[in-house]
């Protein structure tokens, strides 16, 4: 009981109210809308651009929805009521991975091979990271005003009805086995990659991204599953249509202290927030500082054989000049699909053995 009101206050944030304060992901505005784009005067680096280089960390974001409760309606920021319920749900989670009867489940075999869960190396206080500063943003997507994704189209609503009913026949066509091939599991199962938008998002862990600048280039790291992106900032146009890969092909320019990157050519695989895009799917992504510790990140989604409408969605991501991004050493460590892989080959076999 001790440790469990230890860790609850630990990571109580308190409620505040008025204007204009401080949070942990900058100044808000005087009526908490939406914060300008580009209202930050951004420094500059020696060769004359916007200096945005930097190590960022999106952990504290966790607990903001993609989409806003109706319930909100067109606020950006959540009330004092509904940020308490906020702060409640983080601190239960956070009590819940320290919760001693997490081990007391699993018997004696599991505590003396993990140490009793709670301490400084055991699961999951070991893998998961938590918020340590709660967000007031009631949701990532800024646009539509009322924070609600568009609807998709008759056409794209109709793929993804023959896509379920794919995946529940391939399930059927298991029988209980967790994967035939790799292709039965995700690309993140797969190390391959989580994608534009996930890739930024916060996640379990290692929720950390990184930018480099060069004269003309802008190199952009995601900790998790260890992509980069290398973006010309010259002008050049994008590729052609034909060439298409998991994140897409990216090209980028200055407007002002905005760069504005233009991605396309996104494998049907490398889904955005669940939804494959079509031939005509382009993401226009803006990074700028919203102030000295904050990249505002924002991303458009127009795709007009897919969505109704166009959406936007802004992240903004505090600096962590501190944070440490570890190799996400994924392939070498991915024994789950090995694993996975070896016992359907055994139970191939315990079925024909049984026939």
């Amino acid at each position: 009981m001790k440790r469990l009101l230890l860790a609850a206050l630990m990571f109580t944030t308190v409620a505040v109210s008025g204007q204009g304060r401080v949070d942990s992901v900058g100044v808000m505005t005087p009526e908490g809308g939406v914060p300008a784009l580009g209202r930050y005067k951004v420094p500059k680096m020696p060769w004359g651009e916007p200096n945005i280089q930097g190590t960022y960390n999106a952990n504290d974001l966790q607990g903001i929805p993609m989409q806003r409760a109706q319930t909100v309606g067109t606020r950006y920021r959540l009330n004092d009521e509904e940020f308490t319920q906020r702060v409640t749900q983080r601190d239960t989670n956070v009590a819940n991975d320290n919760a001693m009867d997490f081990t007391l489940e699993r018997g004696e075999e599991f505590e003396a091979r993990f140490g009793t869960v709670g301490g400084a190396v055991s699961p999951p206080p070991h893998w998961l990271e938590r918020s340590r500063n709660v967000s007031r943003v009631s949701s990532y997507v800024i646009d539509p005003p009322d924070g609600r994704i568009p609807a998709v189209t008759p056409a794209a609503q109709a793929a993804a009805t023959q896509r379920q009913q794919a995946q529940a026949g391939r399930r059927a066509q298991l029988a209980g086995v967790e994967a035939d091939w790799t292709t039965d599991r995700s690309n993140y199962d797969r190390c391959i990659s989580t994608g534009v938008l996930q890739s930024i998002t916060p996640k379990i862990y290692n929720s950390g991204s990184r930018i480099v600048q060069g004269p003309g280039w802008v190199a952009f790291q995601n900790e998790m599953i260890h992509e980069t992106r290398v973006i010309p900032t010259d002008g050049r146009k994008n590729v052609g249509s034909k060439i298409k890969t998991w994140m897409g092909n990216s090209v980028g320019h200055w407007e002002g202290d905005v760069l504005v990157v233009e991605t396309r050519n996104i494998k049907p695989e490398s889904a955005i927030n669940g939804q494959p895009l079509s031939d005509e799917g382009v993401l226009i992504e803006k990074f700028t500082l919203a102030d000295a510790n904050t990249l505002d990140y924002r991303m458009t989604i127009n795709d007009p054989k897919v969505y109704a409408a166009p959406w936007t969605l802004r992240l903004p991501i505090p600096r962590e000049e501190s944070y440490g991004l570890f190799e996400y050493a994924c392939f070498e460590g991915n024994y789950a699909m090995r694993n996975l892989l070896s016992g359907s080959r055994a139970e191939d076999q315990r079925r024909a053995v049984s026939r």
